[in-house]
């Protein structure tokens, strides 16, 4: 059965309206109720008597715009926030950016909607809103969980924990020692927390063993441990143990000596921590919807200054707190992992973003390039003459070889945002390197540009990676040559070190002001003085992220009207790390 998730699309298009109605009606995975209105007036109307999920907002509206109407609807009726989709019938990015700015989750253009895009922009909707009011609900629940057990729960620090609530024990019991002990997957564990902390920090055990003793074995291993002490628990059997443990006796008698849990080959506290008395309970954490929890560690309350009788109420208010102590951990434990998780997905979804905006921004030009060049071959092939197909021609393999970049930079950028890709250096000839490339770079730019390679010092004996020491190159050189309309020189210094090589570019283009230099090296980011120049401002990104993979550095410096120097610096290194000595 699907829960069904009230949506509101607000369009003075019936057509429009009908069409996603239809759409999201044939989606498998949601179920809808769909709700309509053809104004901002209606609209605003439904949102006060109905609790909508998402509201899918047309920008073009009879008696405002969606914006307009997106802001008055946070501010008079959104008590908290309710995924909003903007529609336009036109892709406009700078409309793109104020709804995304005002917190609309998605954009789209109606042009582009289909049945399958607009399903899983309403089923991405609905799933982070889901995720938001999750964390809001965990929140609270830390919230109230931290004010039943405030002494012990005043910060979601683990280690903050343990230590708060092993010395609000020790004045609950009046004890002279208390402790928390970790249990780890390999080893014995260790005492994490202790409220005395001249108190010598020893193994619990031995040896803590998983392992399940049969029979007369195990029977024998009890018996003696019953004549050391009474063995009781107060807790489910310990899941280290196979057998069932006598329960807590009902009374008010005094409880002598060790509350131990029987685990396997464990030496007797007493013996271990030169104590007279000692009470411990386990610290269970939930363990997936497993009935059996998990065993995460003990609390341990002893007193050595005097003998002590302990009673049934202290080894239920001891075991009180552990449960309380297990929340607090848990908590802190999910509160970790959800804010990593939540931090990874606001990254992805932001870098998706930027995709999504930068390639329907870029692909639009050489797209409309391509068809008008490939519709006119199509239709008037016969009337035009060698020299004009060519031409044609020519246009549709520079638009393609353009596209065909983006998204290799695109798929660089992702690679490089999910992880490091692998560095595997040679021995390169960067005289030779260096040639070949500006070369094939002179056969592309044209005549309106001058590329001049100047050579200082000795490069040899320098190991890189091939293919990253040409990202470094074509994005550096493109860069300039783009960035210089008006055509000019553009000047390659490659310069060699006895330990280092040095290359720069230089161009005499528009320059790059002061206010943008800071963020030029991450993704998406470009000069605000590019005008109309075409780009995605991933080629400084990428450069860089390839100079780190070399161990090297890269540097800038721009004066705006007058160009821009590029500068890196890369160490020379043989594969296992030893810098070579320069050959004469």
């Amino acid at each position: 059965m699907l829960d069904t998730w009230t949506l509101l699309i607000i369009d003075d298009c019936a057509a429009d309206r009908k069409i996603y109605r239809r759409y999201l009606l044939k989606d498998p995975h949601q179920s809808y109720q769909v709700l309509e209105a053809d104004c901002a007036e209606e609209g605003l109307a439904l949102c006060q008597k109905v609790r909508c999920d998402v509201i899918l907002l047309d920008f073009c509206l009879p008696d405002m715009s969606g914006l307009e109407l997106f802001d008055q609807m946070q501010q008079e009726i959104f008590k908290t926030s309710v995924p909003v989709i903007m529609l336009t019938g036109r892709g406009d990015e700078e409309i793109a950016v104020q709804a995304m700015k005002r917190g609309a989750l998605d954009y789209l253009v109606k042009q582009n909607v289909t049945q399958d895009v607009l399903q899983l922009a309403v089923r991405n909707a609905i799933k982070q809103s889901c995720l938001q009011a999750q964390l809001i609900k965990t929140q609270e629940r830390q919230r109230l969980i931290a004010t039943t057990a405030l002494r012990i729960r005043q910060s979601l620090n683990l280690e903050q924990i343990l230590n708060t609530a092993v010395a609000e024990v020790q004045q609950l019991l009046k004890c002279d020692r208390v402790m928390v002990y970790q249990f780890a997957p390999d080893t014995d564990g260790k005492i994490v927390a202790s409220s005395v902390e001249s108190f010598r920090t020893v193994t619990l055990c031995d040896r803590v063993a998983a392992r399940k003793e049969a029979g007369e074995q195990e029977a024998g291993s009890r018996e003696q441990r019953k004549e050391r002490g009474k063995l009781i628990t107060h807790s489910p059997p310990c899941t280290l143990h196979p057998a069932p443990l006598p329960l807590l006796p009902n009374c008010q008698s005094p409880i002598p000596h060790i509350y131990e849990l029987g685990l396997c080959n464990c030496v007797n506290l007493k013996e271990q921590f030169n104590t007279e008395a000692n009470i411990v309970v386990p610290i269970n954490l939930s363990n997936n919807g497993n009935p059996t929890p998990k065993l995460w560690g003990l609390l341990i309350a002893h007193h050595n200054s005097g003998e002590r009788q302990w009673q049934t109420d202290d080894a239920q208010m001891l075991n009180e707190v552990s449960v309380q102590l297990a929340i607090a951990i848990q908590q802190a434990e999910l509160l970790a992992q959800t804010q990593a998780a939540l931090a990874k997905e606001k990254e992805l979804n932001t870098f998706k973003s930027h995709i999504i905006a930068t390639v329907s921004h870029e692909y639009r030009t050489p797209l409309t390039s391509i068809l008008a060049a490939a519709s006119t071959l199509g239709k008037h092939s016969q009337q035009l003459d060698e020299s004009k197909q060519q031409r044609f021609l020519g246009i549709i393999e520079q638009k393609a070889r353009y596209m065909s970049k983006l998204v290799d930079n695109m798929l660089l950028v992702n690679q490089f945002e999910l992880e490091k890709p692998k560095f595997q250096p040679i021995l390169l000839d960067l005289l030779q390197f260096f040639s070949d490339l500006i070369e094939q770079e002179r056969e592309t730019a044209g005549d309106r540009h001058e590329l001049i390679f100047k050579i200082t010092g000795n490069s040899q004996g320098f190991w890189g990676d091939r293919g990253l020491l040409q990202q470094i190159f074509i994005n550096l050189m493109s860069n300039a040559i783009k960035y210089s309309p008006d055509g000019g020189t553009v000047e390659f210094h490659l310069i060699g070190k006895e330990s280092q090589v040095i290359f720069y570019i230089q161009d005499w283009g528009i320059g790059i002001p002061i206010r943008d230099r800071e963020n030029l090296f991450q993704s998406f980011s470009r000069g605000s003085n590019v005008d109309t120049i075409s780009g995605t401002g991933l080629g400084l990104a990428i450069a860089k992220a390839c100079v780190e993979l070399h161990g090297g550095d890269i540097a800038l410096s721009s004066e705006v009207g007058q160009g821009t120097k590029v500068t890196v610096s890369l160490p020379k290194k043989c594969p296992t790390g030893q810098l070579f000595p320069s050959s004469s």
